[in-house]
């Protein structure tokens, strides 16, 4: 069974096709990157012509890479960014740029909706609060949310609001575009909080929509991640290169089908995410949420079940900077005393090599701490004032010091994610480690040595969510339980364990790391706050 999906980042697509039998093996895979445009007033925008491209082009690859045809294409799905909000027309049109989930221009929607009210709870009116976690055990308590993206083109863009048909999150728009169906699954519709999780009662709640002033028009019919949302239409299949009439599934957000992608699908199962994003997650089959740390369990692709799932906006995405900022001159200089194709063979990317590099400086990065909040922050505490720094450079520091304490940053405040969803939930003894950062095995010893976890990792991890739209998908195909199927065929690669010789200084910087914001929360509001 060969199945196609897009998993659909916030600054590319990784279109893979899968090959599902007795193991899951990924025949093939191609890349190409899309624009993400921020702005000065905290807006964060794509363009769906650029995605469109970039699917398209990516598909055509994938047949250039194997000798796979378009008509043995069973089945095929998105895994994608969530948290957008794209509006489009009756025949699906976008009628302006999509707002990322890192769009936070809706700042005075929020403080005006969620700041009135005498009672508060972290800033937020009372009322409000305890009406949502009534209804899903979740609350629009963040800039960044969907409905106040919604209500920022309400107030800002009456001729795009009026226009608008319907209002939907990204995987849905690109559904919307290969079928022509205009719906969304019940996972992006959760996560505009607006949806209602109790049993008996799952879809838009009625009440919530009128307390945040939302149009139920404009809220589309919902579907289950794993239903069959239509047949690829003609138009779009000559675009892609595929043949009209290939099943396209509802898919869902890349942090519904991750845990199934890892392995992780019995409750109290938890993994680590370590992408763009980061996140830790722990597989539930019932819901709860804690306000104060910002964390609440989304919808799994898992009928019935939830993952408890605890965000850092931008993990790798500091790696990324950090490689583009500090790095890129020395790893110019080691490419011209080296023979190109004697680095190619060692070293699969840059990141590799820098992890090599990094490997060299001793655990603690010789004092320097690093905090990763480039784009504000989330979880534990919400604040988009919030910003990354080094902390106790010394003359004597190098490079190579900063760029290991970029590595170890993203691994404390997993640490930090990691003890706020033990407060409410058992997390497994052993972590699954998943996304591009688990390919470095010195992140992996770091993440280990820092959490005090067994750390596994899988093979493909940069492509794990796919992974799971693609076993999903094929055990919708097969009449199959998506959950065993997820257990038999997604295995460990490799073990990493704490070393206790790095304890004692991992437990000091830690200690250090999680007093820097309260420290600096007023700094960050003075230079950032609007």
């Amino acid at each position: 069974m060969y199945i196609i999906i897009y998993g659909f980042g916030t600054s590319s697509v990784k279109t893979c096709l899968f090959e599902i039998d007795t193991e899951i093996k990924l025949v093939a895979g191609s890349s190409a990157p899309y624009g993400l445009y921020i702005s000065d007033d905290g807006g964060a925008e794509q363009d769906t012509e650029e995605w469109w491209a970039a699917i398209c082009s990516t598909t055509r690859e994938l047949f250039r890479k194997s000798e796979v045809e378009p008509s043995q294409i069973d089945g095929m799905a998105f895994c994608s960014q969530m948290q957008g909000s794209v509006f489009v027309d009756e025949k699906g049109n976008a009628l302006r740029r999509p707002m990322n989930y890192l769009d936070q221009k809706g700042v005075r929607e929020y403080r005006e909706c969620m700041g009135r009210g005498i009672i508060k709870v972290s800033g937020c009116s009372l009322y409000k609060l305890a009406r949502n976690l009534l209804v899903n055990y979740a609350g629009s308590v963040s800039a960044k949310d969907p409905v106040w993206k919604y209500k920022w083109v309400e107030n800002n863009e009456p001729d795009v609001f009026r226009k608008t048909y319907k209002w939907l999150d990204i995987g849905d728009y690109l559904v919307a575009r290969c079928t022509g169906r205009i719906v969304r699954t019940a996972d992006s519709a959760f996560a505009t909080f607006l949806y209602d999780t109790r049993r008996g009662r799952e879809g838009w709640n009625k009440g919530l929509l009128k307390m945040y002033g939302v149009s139920p028009e404009h809220m589309p019919e919902i579907i289950d991640c794993t239903d069959l949302a239509g047949g690829l239409t003609e138009s779009a299949a000559e675009e892609l290169g595929l043949v009209p009439g290939i099943p396209v599934f509802g898919g869902g957000g890349d942090t519904t089908f991750v845990n199934i992608g890892a392995g992780c699908t019995r409750p109290g199962d938890t993994h680590i995410y370590v992408g763009t994003s980061g996140w830790v997650s722990t597989f539930m089959d019932h819901q709860t949420a804690d306000l104060n740390a910002m964390i609440t369990g989304v919808l799994s692709a898992i009928h019935g079940h939830f993952n408890y799932y605890a965000e850092l906006e931008t993990a790798g995405k500091c790696l990324e900077w950090a490689i583009e900022h500090m790095a890129l001159d020395e790893i110019g200089v080691y490419l011209q005393h080296t023979r190109v194709s004697d680095v190619e063979s060692r070293y699969r990317s840059i990141f590799d090599f820098l992890s090599e590099e990094v490997g060299k400086v001793p655990p603690g990065a010789n004092g320097v701490l690093f905090t990763p909040w480039l784009h504000g922050n989330r979880c534990p505490f919400e604040d988009s004032n919030a910003g990354g720094m080094f902390f106790n450079i010394r003359v004597e520091n190098s490079k190579g010091d900063l760029m290991r304490a970029v590595m170890e940053g993203i691994c404390y405040h997993l640490r930090w994610l990691l003890e706020c969803v033990m407060r409410k939930v058992k997390t497994s003894d052993t972590i699954r480690f998943v996304g591009g950062g688990s390919l470095s095995p010195v992140l992996c010893q770091a993440l280990a040595d820092i959490t005090g976890r067994t750390i596994e990792t899988i093979d493909n991890p940069q492509s794990v969510g796919a992974a799971g739209a693609a076993l999903a998908v094929s055990a919708k195909l097969r009449g199959a339980d998506v959950a065993e199927l997820s257990k038999k065929l997604v295995r460990p690669n490799h073990c990493y364990r704490p070393n206790p010789e790095n304890q004692e200084i991992y437990e000091r910087n830690y200690r250090v790391f999680r007093q820097l914001y309260r420290a600096n929360a007023a700094n960050f509001r003075q230079i950032n706050g609007r």
